[in-house]
C-alpha cells in the first residue's frame, strides 16, 4: 500500500479538501508541506462544514496531523482556527498536531507590508490574499525568518529580531507603515510562545518514526501546480513550490517518500486573483458555472474567474508533479450544457504550441484551440458509480483522459464526503 501525495493540477480550487478528508480515512499520518494560511480547504460531513486554512484534513478524522516546515504559520491564526474547530466538536491535542519547529513564522509586519505594497502596486498587483505570506517566505529565504524552535531562546531572538527589523525598518518607513520595535516584537513572542510551545517537535523525525512503522502517509498540498512559484503563471504565482517534489523539502521526508502522486483537477478551470486565464469565460455560461459550483475563496470569500477545461494546463501539470492519477471533481456543475469545451492547444501568433509558455506576454496572448464534445441533460449530482453516469458525461471523462496523459481514477459529483466514483484506488499505486 502506497503513501499519497495530493496536489492540485490547475490553478487551485479544485477541491483537495473532500479528496484528502476522503483518503486521509485510511492514512494513518497526514502532512501539509507548503504554503500557508492563504488557502484553504472546505470538508463537508454530514451537517458539519470545517474550513481549513492551516490545519490538516487528518484532524477530522484524528489522525496525526504535522504541519511542515515547508508551510510559514501565522500562530494567531492557527490558534484560532483550533479554537474554532474545537468549538465544532474536534479535539486538537499535540497527540494529533504536530508543528515543526523549524517552520517559519508569519508575522503581523508580514501582513502590513503586504497590503501596503499591493495597494501601491495599481494595475501591476499580483492578487495576494493580504495574509502575509509573501513577506514570510522572503524572510525565509534571506535568512532573518524568525523560526518557532527560536521561541525559546530569548538571548539568540534578540539577535533576530536585530537582523529582521534591519530589512523591514525601511521598507516600513518608505511605505508609510508605523515602526516596529524590538520590545514590541518580544512582547508578542512571549505572549505566543507558550501557547504554541505543546505542538512543537522536529517534525521530520515524528514522521520518520511513522513510515518506519510501516505507517501511510498521505502529503497534502495546498494551492496548485499553475500557482507553484517557479512552474506557475509568474509572477502571478504564490510563494512556495507547490509541486509534487516539495513534498519531500517540506516535510523533511526522503525524495521517494511521496508515493502515489495524485492530481485534483476541476471538469472546468476556476482561477482566483490576477494573472493569465486563457480559457477564462466572461459570458453567461461562465456566471453559470461559478453560481452552480459555489465559486468562492474559503478563506477570501472572493469570486473565482471560470472557464471551460484546459487540457493543455492540466497536461503541463501531470508533467511536472509525475501525476500517476486524477481526482475529477465537480462533474455535476456541468449538467444541463447542450455542448462543453475543452481546450486542446493554443494558438500564439501564427503558431499552434501545446504547452502553456514561460513568458508574462506569451501567457497573456495564447488564445484556445477548442475540441467540442456533447454535454448531457441528465441529473449526475450526487451519483456515486461510474455506470450510472450518463454516456456522454463517461466520454467526457475518457476525453480527458487522453488529453492530460493520466488516468482519471475518481471522479467527485458533489461535496458530500461519500459522493465518490471509485474507478481505480490511489492507494493501490
Amino acid at each position: 500500500m502506497a503513501n499519497v501525495t495530493v496536489i492540485g493540477a490547475q490553478w487551485g480550487d479544485e477541491g483537495k479538501g473532500k479528496v484528502i478528508d476522503w483518503l486521509a480515512d485510511r492514512a494513518d499520518v497526514v502532512v501539509r508541506f507548503q504554503g500557508g494560511n492563504n488557502a484553504g480547504h472546505t470538508i463537508v460531513v454530514g451537517n458539519s462544514t470545517y474550513k481549513f486554512a492551516l490545519l490538516p484534513s487528518g484532524v477530522v478524522q484524528g489522525k496525526l496531523s504535522i504541519i511542515g516546515n515547508g508551510v510559514v504559520v501565522d500562530p494567531w491564526a492557527l490558534l484560532d482556527e483550533i479554537e474554532r474547530v474545537r468549538a465544532q466538536g474536534l479535539s486538537i491535542t499535540p497527540e494529533v498536531l504536530v508543528l515543526a519547529d523549524n517552520a517559519c513564522l508569519v508575522l503581523p509586519m508580514h501582513r502590513d507590508l503586504d497590503m501596503a505594497r499591493e495597494a501601491r502596486a495599481g494595475a501591476g498587483k499580483i492578487g495576494t490574499t493580504g495574509r502575509g505570506i509573501g513577506p514570510a517566505y522572503e524572510d525565509k529565504v534571506g535568512r532573518r525568518a524568525i523560526r518557532f524552535c527560536d521561541l525559546g531562546d530569548e538571548t539568540a531572538l534578540a539577535t533576530k529580531i536585530e537582523r529582521l527589523l534591519a530589512h523591514h525598518a525601511p521598507l516600513r518607513q518608505g511605505l508609510d507603515l508605523p515602526e516596529v520595535t524590538p520590545d514590541s516584537l518580544m512582547a508578542l513572542f512571549a505572549e505566543i510562545a507558550p501557547k504554541v510551545a505543546p505542538y512543537l517537535k522536529p517534525a521530520w523525525r515524528v514522521l520518520d518514526a511513522a513510515m518506519k512503522d510501516g505507517r501511510r502517509v498521505l502529503f497534502e498540498g495546498a494551492q496548485a501546480t499553475m500557482l507553484d512559484v517557479d512552474h506557475g503563471t509568474y509572477p502571478f504565482v504564490t510563494s512556495s513550490n507547490t509541486v509534487a517534489g516539495q513534498a519531500a523539502t517540506g516535510s523533511g521526508a526522503g525524495p521517494d517518500a511521496g508515493g502515489y502522486v495524485l492530481g485534483i483537477v476541476k471538469a472546468y478551470t476556476t482561477r482566483v486573483g490576477e494573472g493569465p486565464f486563457p480559457c477564462e469565460l466572461t459570458d453567461e455560461i461562465g456566471e453559470r458555472l461559478g453560481v452552480r459550483g459555489h465559486e468562492f475563496g474559503t478563506n477570501t470569500g472572493r469570486k473565482r474567474r471560470c472557464g471551460w477545461f484546459d487540457a493543455v494546463l492540466v497536461r503541463q501539470s501531470v508533467t511536472i508533479s509525475g501525476v500517476k492519477g486524477v481526482v475529477l471533481t465537480k462533474l455535476d456543475v456541468l449538467d444541463g450544457l447542450q455542448t462543453l469545451k475543452v481546450c486542446t492547444a493554443y494558438r500564439l501568433g501564427d503558431r499552434v504550441v501545446d504547452y502553456l509558455p514561460a513568458g508574462l506576454r506569451d501567457q497573456a496572448s495564447v488564445e484556445p484551440i477548442y475540441e467540442v464534445l456533447e454535454g448531457w441533460r441528465e441529473n449526475t449530482h450526487g451519483v456515486r458509480s461510474w455506470d450510472a453516469l450518463p454516456a456522454t458525461a463517461q466520454a467526457y471523462v475518457r476525453r480527458i483522459e487522453a488529453l492530460i496523459g493520466a488516468r482519471v481514477d475518481v471522479v467527485t459529483t458533489s461535496p458530500e464526503r461519500e459522493d465518490i466514483i471509485l474507478i481505480r484506488d490511489p492507494y493501490e499505486g
